[in-house]
């Protein structure tokens, strides 16, 4: 209980909109069309830079000032995101992290074959969106927090286990709390993995759409059926960001909130 308690305190910042049974059956119906759809035609990689160039020019104002003014009391963030292409990697991919130590120079990087896999600039625009997600939701840091409590919370069990052991004579393994510390690390580390993903759905959405694109089109791409990782192993972006009709269903949700004029709702615990 106590470790639940302390890795919920780094959970998501953001209520999910509620989905109804309407929804759930229109983003079940687009998930399946996605699956059943031909494969697509690729485009030249010059097609794929411009388009990315393109979207980047009209969603990087925008998301800039949705993260300051989200992340507005927390003076140490850097909105300040680098739009970057990644000419080396082969997979079809995008994603954020930092490109300093201590969580600095934020910076957000698409693959050539994921540009020239994507259809519109609406898919190009969500999928950013969904990147800047990330950052807005401080999931990097919130998973690094999560990988610590876990790492202290089982590591000290471990330890109090084994001076038990100790003290009745009994035997102990030695290497147990270091077990137990790299374990507690991988468990808080995915903990609430699926949500933020959802979250940043969200919150590209809210992006995706405040820049003029259509959030619900550029969905689509997450509904492609994929295998996680390359033939050489690599992740791709279905690997990191998972097929699932539920994600689409958020992204229908949210855009009902939009047209209804409804803010993003904050946790209270937040």
């Amino acid at each position: 209980m106590t470790t639940a308690i302390l890795l919920s305190a780094c959970g998501t910042t953001y209520s999910l909109p509620g989905v109804t049974d309407d929804v759930t059956s229109r983003a079940d119906t687009m998930f399946a069309q996605a699956k059943a759809a031909p494969a697509r035609q690729l485009a030249s990689p010059q097609v794929g830079e411009k388009r990315f160039r393109r979207v980047a020019h009209r969603i990087e104002p925008v998301a800039r000032q949705f993260c300051e003014k989200e992340l507005a009391q927390k003076k140490t963030v850097d909105c300040n995101v680098r739009l970057e292409l990644d000419r080396k990697m082969q997979e079809r991919n995008a994603y954020f992290t930092y490109a300093e130590a201590g969580n600095k120079s934020p910076v957000i990087r698409f693959s050539v074959p994921i540009l020239q896999d994507a259809e519109s600039d609406d898919e190009v625009a969500f999928i950013l969106g969904h990147e800047y997600g990330h950052l807005i939701g401080q999931h990097i840091v919130k998973q690094q927090q999560q990988a610590m409590a876990g790492a202290i919370i089982l590591g000290a069990l471990a330890a109090y286990s084994n001076a038990q052991a100790a003290s009745a004579g009994a035997y102990y393994d030695p290497n147990d709390v270091s077990r137990s510390m790299e374990l507690g690390a991988a468990v808080g580390q995915i903990a609430f993995s699926q949500t933020y993903e959802l979250e940043s759905d969200m919150l590209g959405t809210r992006i995706a759409a405040a820049a003029g694109y259509d959030p619900v089109k550029g969905a689509g791409f997450f509904a492609r059926d994929e295998a996680a990782r390359s033939k050489t192993g690599q992740l791709s972006f279905w690997g990191t960001h998972p097929a699932d009709s539920k994600r689409i269903a958020v992204v229908i949700a949210t855009m009902e909130e939009i047209k209804a004029k409804k803010s993003l709702a904050r946790k209270q615990t937040q």
